[in-house]
């Protein structure tokens, strides 16, 4: 794109901190940040100090203080911003979305993109009817859709180097106490909406088959449950998949483990007639990428790419501002990962069809 976009961060939790903030960074000339906005005045001014030293630029700052100048309408009547990144609690998303949307700007959101099927559909309903043809684009941020290793084992599987697909495996199991960063958000320690971390954080895995997977999973029947009582309501879903074109696997996830040494897991595995794939992390130069190893035979290539997703997820919204659409974070594909996860959480061993 020929001009920088203004964009406003909304939410100024961890996930803004860490990631969105320095996606933006990288992002370059393509992107300003105009302003940032949190509910509490607090917060929405520590970071706005933090990205104001990380961007070497002035960073206004929004929140519900009382303020009517500092509100987030304030914000969104703006005509600098065009777009706003919105992380926000799940259950207060939707709400911010069509705001955002009805003051004319376009939206990349935080998934998941809904705390349910239902409430997905209703919010995609509003904006197909309402927005969409008025030329807004609202995308979901799933950055496992984007990651780099992702993509590279997908067409590592759509040019037949393994052959016809057969299984696959997916296993995440990760070590969640009362000290971790994530549990001690407030809306994360005591969720009001289904699955808890299951769905937070689970909805990246169902992302990583849909993106890898030639055909979409059509099947599911699993056994939800809860092994830690400060992850209520549940924290362990152990499923088993079909494809539509008959290919079927194991999925794993957990955020129960009793030990750290448990945790963290994860390992994917799609096996196919001429050989197999295994996904996993490592850390290169201090920082996290993602390994491939094609094997055949006694044969096996490694792939490593750096984990950069939530950069990626970015340059392709700022592209479909452009006019270019790849398709990624489209409403209704991230939609299949909620989905997903309903279905799993209550399966109760029974075959349910997505």
């Amino acid at each position: 794109m020929s001009e920088r976009v203004g964009i406003a961060i909304l939410g100024a939790g961890i996930f803004a901190k860490e990631a969105h903030l320095p996606a933006i960074q990288a992002a370059g000339d393509k992107v300003v940040l105009r302003a940032v906005y949190s509910r509490s005045e607090g917060s929405a001014g520590t970071f706005a100090a933090f990205a104001q030293s990380t961007l070497n630029i002035d960073v206004p700052f929004y929140h519900d203080g009382g303020d009517p100048t500092k509100s987030l309408d304030s914000l969104l009547a703006r005509e600098d911003i065009a777009a706003v990144i919105v992380v926000l609690p799940i259950n207060t998303q939707p709400e911010i979305i069509v705001k955002a949307l009805k003051a004319g700007k376009h939206v990349l959101s935080e998934k998941p993109v809904a705390r349910d099927v239902a409430s997905a559909l209703k919010l995609i309903k509003t904006y197909e009817e309402e927005y969409k043809p008025k030329g807004l684009i609202w995308r979901v941020a799933e950055n496992f859709e984007v990651e780099p290793g992702y993509l590279f084992a997908k067409k590592v599987i759509a040019d037949g180097e393994i052959g016809k697909l057969q299984y696959f495996n997916l296993s995440l199991v990760a070590f969640v106490d009362e000290s971790s960063k994530w549990y001690q958000t407030p809306w994360r320690t005591k969720p009001e909406y289904q699955g808890g971390f299951l769905l937070d954080g689970g909805v990246h895995f169902t992302a990583l088959l849909r993106t890898i997977l030639p055909s979409p999973i059509t099947e599911v029947s699993a056994f939800a449950s809860l092994n830690k009582a400060i992850l209520a309501p549940h924290d362990t879903i152990n499923a088993i998949l079909r494809c539509a074109d008959g290919t079927h696997g194991i999925w794993e996830l957990s955020f129960g483990s009793p030990s750290s040494t448990r945790g963290a897991l994860n390992a994917t595995s799609i096996t196919g007639t001429e050989g197999w794939i295994q996904i996993g992390n490592t850390q290169k130069d201090g920082k996290t990428h993602i390994k491939v190893d094609v094997h055949k035979g006694d044969e096996t290539k490694t792939t490593v790419l750096p984990s950069c997703g939530v950069e990626k997820e970015l340059e392709h919204f700022l592209e479909l501002l452009g006019g270019r659409d790849e398709g990624f974070g489209e409403p209704r594909s991230v939609l299949k990962d909620v989905a997903f996860i309903e279905a799993a959480l209550n399966s109760e061993g029974n075959l349910i069809k997505l």
